[in-house]
């Protein structure tokens, strides 16, 4: 596997991510919960802020990061607060990449989050995946809801 693409790819669409939080007409709006609708944008940001913190950066780089999965469904922060701990992953994601050499790629997961082992190159294709999928979802969030 190639660090260089995943790093691309996380870039851009954590570029994405920030223009759509800053693209919510106010800052209640990132908030918004509706029947129906389970996840209000910023706590969208947040999971997927503390999801590859704790995935990328305490698992794979040992950063001390501590998770609270809780929180990031349920807190809230100011708009600044929210980019400030979206760019902090984002800076993990990269450092995690920069130093992963490609045989760390086929090595085991050192956790199982879905209960069975897998190598690190498939959950880090996983973890993209997860972050794109929720970038799709705060979009129209903010296309349905930010009136």
């Amino acid at each position: 596997m190639n660090t260089e693409t995943l790093t691309q790819l996380f870039a851009r669409d954590f570029e994405k991510l920030e223009s759509e939080i800053f693209e919510y007409s106010t800052e209640e709006n990132l908030w918004i919960k509706e029947p129906g609708i389970n996840n209000s944008a910023g706590n969208l940001g947040l999971h997927l802020a503390g999801n590859l913190a704790h995935f990328l950066g305490a698992v794979l780089n040992n950063s001390g990061y501590i998770r609270d999965r809780e929180f990031e469904f349920n807190g809230k922060v100011d708009r600044d607060e929210l980019i400030n701990r979206i760019r902090d992953s984002r800076k993990t994601v990269r450092e995690t990449l920069d130093n992963l050499t490609p045989e760390d790629f086929s090595k085991t997961y050192p956790l199982q989050p879905f209960g069975f082992e897998m190598s690190t190159e498939y959950f880090l294709i996983h973890l993209y995946s997860h972050f794109s999928y929720h970038l799709g979802q705060i979009n129209y969030h903010r296309r349905l809801l930010d009136k």
